[in-house]
């Protein structure tokens, strides 16, 4: 009988803080998890998720302005 393998070691970071965008990720998850809880489809649920008016007004979320934009368009772009 061959003998039973260990589990691996889950190695984990532990951090007191997160950054701005870690934040704003475990929001989204949370605001999907409490979508399909409710229960709304998978494809709704996500669809509501991408929608910024349906945050709500707790939610930091900071739209880009048009300079920030611009900094990614490319010249031949603008007609």
């Amino acid at each position: 009988m061959p003998t039973p393998k260990k589990p691996k070691k889950v190695v984990t970071v532990k951090e007191d803080s997160f950054s701005a965008l870690e934040t704003y990720c475990i929001w989204l998850n949370e605001y999907y998890k409490a979508l399909r809880k409710s229960g709304f489809t998978e494809s709704l649920a996500l669809a509501i998720m991408m929608d910024k008016m349906s945050y709500p007004d707790w939610v930091s979320y900071k739209m880009p302005k048009d300079v920030d934009i611009a900094n990614y368009l490319d010249d031949e772009d603008e007609d």
